[in-house]
């Protein structure tokens, strides 16, 4: 039996639409994909594809390398499944080839910490006063820059966000306002917001109806379905590069979230378990706790010199 009986090499969208992956990681390994076929390179053509990699972006290398490995995960198990006695080589062979592909694109973390953007409470403050309350856009934006700041949620849980999401929840004083998110794994964790922001999104409720928070608004001002992650994204450079931070990201509004919190004295292990992170090293990095830029040992070190 050859080899081509067992396996066409071939690339199979389904493998990712599939697979147990946010929608947005899902485009970034379609297009990796895309722009390997685009490029006209043969997967396995190993040599072709260790120079395709090494010519692209660490980021877009690492989209590649874990696309092909979603796609090539699941014919593995069917190659498997297929052997028998007689045909052991060929399939062995083939789970060879197969994995070399995976060990082809080489992958290299920068060694040290990444610099990360973290606003403080003056520019959380005037950041969040900048948009214009009396328009609807100016509602729709300053809900998708305090939800992300007053609530830590990831760009894509706010895109999938919804009204019926904002709740009460009883507490020893009270009811108290909680955001219920669907995060990463389908695992949906409560998050208590305050009453200004709650406020603030009953206001945009009223404006916008129900369905999805964060909405498309079009030029003549009609508010139309979901938004998009990019559009997130491009709110939050808009408004970043009013108060001089052109590259902000909605991710550094999540970081920030954690890092007053913590700064406030909220314990490591409720800040993570609010984030939605699995584990408390995870939330150690968003903090960046591990230096302390306030105080450091070079402030110690008695250099000679004006």
């Amino acid at each position: 039996m050859n080899s081509l009986t067992l396996y066409s090499p071939t690339l199979d969208y389904s493998a990712i639409t599939r697979a147990d992956l946010q929608p947005s990681t899902k485009v970034k390994y379609q297009r990796a994909i895309d722009l390997m076929t685009m490029a006209q390179v043969n997967p396995f053509d190993f040599p072709s594809l260790q120079a395709y990699a090494d010519s692209i972006s660490p980021s877009g290398r690492s989209f590649l390398k874990a696309a092909l490995k979603v796609m090539t995960d699941g014919e593995l198990t069917r190659i498997k499944a297929g052997a028998t006695p007689e045909n052991i080589s060929a399939i062995q062979a083939l789970v060879a080839r197969l994995e070399a592909m995976d060990e082809t694109i080489q992958t290299h973390k920068q060694a040290g910490t990444k610099t990360h953007t973290w606003l403080s409470r003056e520019q959380v403050e005037e950041i969040t006063a900048l948009p214009n309350l009396s328009t609807a856009r100016g509602q729709r934006d300053y809900v998708v820059l305090a939800v992300l700041l007053g609530a830590g949620l990831r760009r894509e849980e706010l895109t999938n966000l919804t009204f019926s999401d904002l709740l009460q929840q009883p507490t020893k004083s009270g009811m108290r306002d909680v955001l219920s998110v669907l995060g990463k794994g389908d695992k949906r964790r409560s998050i208590p917001i305050s009453a200004k922001l709650a406020k603030h999104l009953r206001d945009w409720h009223r404006l916008a109806g129900d369905g999805y928070v964060v909405r498309a608004i079009n030029k003549s001002g009609t508010i139309n379905g979901s938004l998009s992650a990019i559009g997130i994204h491009n709110i939050v450079r808009q408004y970043g590069a009013m108060i001089g931070v052109p590259a902000l990201d909605s991710h550094d509004l999540r970081r920030t979230y954690a890092r007053l919190g913590y700064n406030a004295g909220v314990p490591v292990e409720q800040i993570s378990k609010l984030l939605g992170h699995s584990d408390v090293e995870t939330t150690m990095l968003y903090l960046g706790i591990d230096i302390d830029i306030e105080s450091t040992v070079s402030d110690f070190i008695p250099l000679s010199g004006d």
